[in-house]
């Protein structure tokens, strides 16, 4: 058991490394085949598992939450649980292969509480002020207009709601706090709670007075 875990390690860093070197020079989301290592938790980024990501967004029943990126499901389908039949989640992703995935998924657990878009999030397709969560885990740095996504993202997000952006620094396109902090101030928006370390974190940010 200890040796098949040295291995997925090995074959995971060897990915992320070169995912890294080509996310340099060409805007680079998550391959659906690839979609077992976005699925994975791990114990070492606490954060950036599933169940640390919804237990920080004090969800309620009837609440909207909208999981931006949401690749093969790996947390739209735990919130969907824990918001029930009174709330949905809008799972939003460019590849409709990622959406067949949490589909599926969907099925298996009975979910009916989940709406699919194949759309890019700065797409301005989405509405305004719909949502009371804004997720985006590990997907920002895949998002060629970062600061239109998070221009769109604002108009997204009711007034009392916010957003929850995640990072996990062996994620190719990790972006840090400080980068977080300058893209996100930028779209009108200030930090609300900070969650975990520079290797893994979760970080929400809530609009601005001046902007509700």
């Amino acid at each position: 058991m200890i040796q098949f875990f040295g291995v997925f390690a090995c074959i995971s860093i060897v990915i992320a490394a070169g995912w890294r070197l080509i996310s340099r020079r060409v805007s680079l989301p998550c391959p659906s085949w690839l979609a077992w290592l976005v699925e994975a938790e791990t114990p070492f980024a606490k954060q950036y598992n599933a169940e640390s990501v919804i237990r920080h967004l004090n969800l309620a029943g009837g609440m909207n939450v909208l999981d931006a990126g949401c690749g093969p499901g790996r947390v739209t389908i735990p919130v969907a649980k824990a918001l029930g039949s009174g709330g949905y989640v809008t799972a939003v992703d460019i590849q409709s292969r990622m959406l067949d995935r949490v589909r599926v998924k969907a099925a298996a657990a009975n979910l009916t509480n989940i709406h699919f878009v194949n759309v890019p999030i700065e797409s301005g397709t989405l509405g305004e002020s719909r949502f009371d969560r804004v997720l985006l885990v590990t997907v920002l740095g895949e998002i060629p207009d970062r600061a239109a996504a998070l221009r769109a993202i604002h108009r997204l997000l009711n007034p009392d709601g916010f957003l929850s952006i995640t990072e996990i620094l062996a994620d190719p396109h990790y972006q840090s706090r400080k980068t977080i902090l300058r893209l996100a101030g930028a779209a009108g928006f200030r930090e609300r709670a900070f969650f975990g370390n520079r290797f893994s974190f979760t970080v929400h940010r809530e609009k601005s007075q001046h902007n509700k």
